[in-house]
C-alpha cells in the first residue's frame, strides 16, 4: 500500500459547514499537515484544530505544522506562483515521507473548497511525482456559497452566466454582467461605475463576519474602511464579493 492523502474542504469558516463526507475523512486520518503562515494567521491553524477536536471521535491523530515558504514579490506573477508551489511541494514531500508511514493516511484541510483558488491539488500533483502517494478530494462549502447565503441572494441572474475572478483581473478587464471577485487586496470594485451593485463579506461563517451591500457609490468607501480596520485588527483578512453591473 502507498501513503494516502485526503484533501478535505472544511468550508468557509463555520464548523457547521463541514459535511458528513468530510467528517468521515477526518476520522480516517492519522496525520494532519497544516501550513504555518506566521503568527498573524495562526488562528487559521487553530480553527482547523478545533474542527478536528469537534468531529473526530477517537484520539490519536496529530498535527504537523509546516512553514510556508515566502512568495516572491519581485518576479512576474505567474513565475512567482510557480516557484512558490515548487517550494511548497518540496516541503510537503519531505514532511509526508518523514511523518507518515508507508501505509499511513494523512490530510490537508483546505479552507472552503480545494478546487476554488486553492493550491493544494496542484502542489500534491508535484508531490506525487516524488513520493508514492494516492489522494482523494472531499468538496467543501465555498466563500461564494456562504456569501450568497448570508446576503440571501441568488448567484446568477435568470439565464445569465457568472464569472469568478480576481481583483487583478477585474482591474485589467472590467466588469460585464455578474462577477464574484476573490483574492482582492486592493478593493478593485472602486474602479466600477458608482451604480454597480455589490454584496461584500469578510470572515464569512465566523464570529468576526462582516457583511455590506449596496451600490459601489453608496458603500464602496465604507467597505474599504471596514476592510482596512479589520485587517489591522486581525493581521489578515479573507473577503469576497459579488458585483452586478445592472
Amino acid at each position: 500500500m502507498s501513503r494516502h492523502i485526503h484533501v478535505i474542504g472544511i468550508g468557509a469558516g463555520d464548523p457547521d459547514y463541514v459535511t458528513a463526507q468530510a467528517i468521515h475523512a477526518l476520522n480516517d486520518t492519522q496525520v494532519f499537515f497544516a501550513m504555518d503562515k506566521g503568527e498573524a494567521k495562526g488562528d487559521l491553524v487553530e480553527l482547523r484544530r478545533k474542527i478536528c477536536a469537534r468531529f473526530i471521535r477517537e484520539p490519536g491523530y496529530r498535527f504537523v505544522e509546516l512553514s510556508d515558504p515566502a512568495r516572491s514579490t519581485a518576479a512576474e506573477y505567474r513565475e512567482a506562483v510557480s516557484d512558490w508551489h515548487a517550494a511548497r511541494a518540496r516541503i510537503w514531500a519531505a514532511a509526508i515521507s518523514a511523518e507518515l508511514g508507508p501505509d499511513g493516511v494523512g490530510a490537508f484541510l483546505a479552507w472552503g473548497d480545494p478546487a476554488l483558488y486553492d493550491s493544494t491539488l496542484r502542489v500534491l500533483d508535484a508531490v506525487a511525482a516524488e513520493v508514492d502517494i494516492s489522494y482523494d478530494v472531499v468538496p467543501g462549502i465555498t466563500a461564494v456559497q456562504a456569501l450568497t447565503a448570508r446576503h440571501r441572494i441568488p448567484l446568477n441572474e435568470v439565464g445569465e452566466p457568472v464569472l469568478i475572478t480576481t481583483g487583478r483581473q477585474l482591474r485589467a478587464h472590467g466588469l460585464s454582467g455578474s462577477a464574484v471577485v476573490m483574492l482582492d487586496g486592493d478593493c478593485s470594485f472602486r474602479a466600477c461605475p458608482p451604480d454597480t451593485r455589490i454584496w461584500w463579506g469578510a470572515y464569512l461563517g465566523t464570529d468576526d463576519e462582516l457583511l455590506v451591500a449596496g451600490t459601489v457609490g453608496e458603500v464602496g468607501t465604507r467597505i474599504a474602511a471596514l476592510r482596512a480596520q479589520a485587517r489591522a485588527r486581525h493581521g489578515w483578512i479573507m473577503d469576497t464579493y459579488l458585483l452586478r453591473d445592472h
